[in-house]
C-alpha cells in the first residue's frame, strides 16, 4: 500500500510540475522569444556547462579512486594472481588515458566550436591521413593487450598434472552448497557420477572403485601453503561459477562435465588477516556494524557479531533463491597443519559403513 501511494504522489508532482509549465508558457510577454532555434546565448550556456561537466567528471574520478579504495582487492594471495593483477593495472591505466584525453577534447571541442549566427559550417568530406591514425593506433594497442593477456592466460591455465607434486581436490557444487573431495592415501580421486547419489553418498562416489573408498569428502575447504592444488570441478544440478576473488581465480561448475583451474596459495589465512590493508578494511567494516548493532538494540533486536576476515568460495552465478549465500570456507595454511586436518578427517568408507 505505501508503494502505491509513493507511485500517486510522484505521478500528481509530475502532472503538477506540467501545469505549472504550461502556466509559465501562457504568461510569456508578446515579445518573448519563443522559436525553438538555439541562439548564441543558449549556445554559450550550453558549452560552458559541457566545460564543466568535464571538470565535475574528472572531479568525481579523482575523488571516487581516494574514497573507495577499500573497497579494491588486497595483493593476490596466489601466485598466477600477481601477473593477473599486472594485467589489470596495464589494462586500466592505458584506458584511464585514453578516456581523460579523448573526453577532455569532446568536451573542449563542443565549447570551442558552438554555433553562433556569423559561423557558417564547412563540408569536410574525409581525409585519409587522419582516419589512417585513428584505426591504426587502436589497431596495434588492443592487438598489443590481447597478445599480452593471451600469454599469461595461457601460462594460467597450463594445467600440468605430471609437474611437482600438486594437490589434486575436487569442487563439487549443487544448489545451495559447496563440497571437497580430497583423494586418500593412495593419492587418487575415484571415480563418482550423480547417478549414484544416495543417502550419505551425497557427491555420488562409485562405491564399486576402490580408489573412491579413502577419499576424504568435507564443508571446509583447507589448502597448503606454496603448494600447487588443480582443481577439478563437478555440478549435481544448474551452472555454476567457482569464484574464490582473493586468489583471482573463476571457472564455470558445469553440470555433465569436468572443468578444471590451478593455482598456488602464497599468502596463508594468518598471514592476509594480519595484513595492513586487511586490518583497516575489517576495523572500518566493525565500525559501521557497531553503528548499525545500536540502532537494532534500540529496537530490541540482536546486534551484529563483529567481523573477522576468512577466505571464501563463492558462486558467481545467480543459480537459485539461495545464490546469494552459496559459499565455503578457504583455510590456507602450511603443510603441516594441513597434514594434521587431514588427519582429523573420516574416509569415505567410515562415513558409508557408519
Amino acid at each position: 500500500m505505501t508503494v502505491f501511494l509513493i507511485i500517486v504522489v510522484v505521478a500528481l508532482f509530475g502532472i503538477s510540475a506540467w501545469q505549472i509549465s504550461k502556466i509559465f508558457k501562457l504568461s510569456r510577454g508578446a515579445d518573448a522569444d519563443t522559436t525553438q532555434v538555439a541562439n548564441d546565448k543558449d549556445n554559450n550556456l550550453q558549452g560552458k556547462l559541457m566545460l564543466a561537466f568535464v571538470v565535475f567528471l574528472y572531479i568525481l574520478t579523482v575523488f571516487c579512486f581516494v574514497q573507495y579504495n577499500s573497497y579494491f582487492l588486497p595483493e593476490s594471495a596466489s601466485e598466477h594472481g600477481l601477473d593477473y593483477d599486472k594485467l589489470m593495472l596495464i589494462s586500466m591505466v592505458l584506458i584511464m588515458f585514453v578516456q581523460i584525453i579523448t573526453q577532455g577534447l569532446l568536451h573542449y571541442f563542443s565549447y570551442k566550436y558552438r554555433g553562433k549566427k556569423t559561423n557558417q559550417a564547412l563540408y569536410f568530406a574525409d581525409n585519409d591521413k587522419l582516419e589512417f591514425i585513428w584505426t591504426i593506433i587502436p589497431v596495434i594497442v588492443l592487438a598489443g593487450l590481447i597478445i599480452y593477456g593471451l600469454f599469461t592466460w595461457t601460462d594460467i591455465m597450463d594445467i600440468d598434472e605430471q609437474e611437482g607434486d600438486p594437490l589434486i581436490v575436487e569442487l563439487y557444487a549443487y544448489q545451495f552448497a559447496w563440497r571437497a573431495r580430497y583423494a586418500g592415501a593412495d593419492k587418487v580421486l575415484g571415480k563418482a557420477n550423480v547417478r549414484f547419489i544416495e543417502g550419505v553418498n551425497s557427491l555420488g562416489l562409485d562405491v564399486s572403485d576402490e580408489y573412491a573408498m579413502d577419499d576424504v569428502v568435507t564443508t571446509e575447504l583447507h589448502l597448503p601453503v606454496n603448494r600447487k592444488v588443480i582443481f577439478k570441478m563437478r555440478s549435481q544440478d544448474v551452472l555454476h561459477s567457482a569464484y574464490m576473488p582473493f586468489f583471482r581465480a573463476q571457472m564455470n561448475v558445469v553440470p555433465g562435465m569436468i572443468t578444471e583451474f590451478s593455482y598456488t596459495p602464497i599468502l596463508t589465512s594468518e598471514q592476509m588477516r594480519t595484513s595492513d590493508f586487511m586490518v583497516e578494511k575489517v576495523r572500518t567494516i566493525n565500525e559501521i556494524r557497531r553503528e548499525k548493532s545500536k540502532e537494532l538494540v534500540k529496537k530490541g533486536e540482536e546486534p551484529l557479531e563483529a567481523y573477522a576476515f576468512d577466505y571464501y568460495l563463492l558462486c558467481n552465478k545467480i543459480c537459485g533463491v539461495s545464490h546469494y549465500n552459496m559459499q565455503m570456507k578457504i583455510v590456507v595454511e602450511s603443510e603441516e597443519d594441513y597434514n594434521e586436518w587431514m588427519k582429523t578427517q573420516k574416509a569415505f568408507k567410515q562415513v558409508a559403513q557408519n
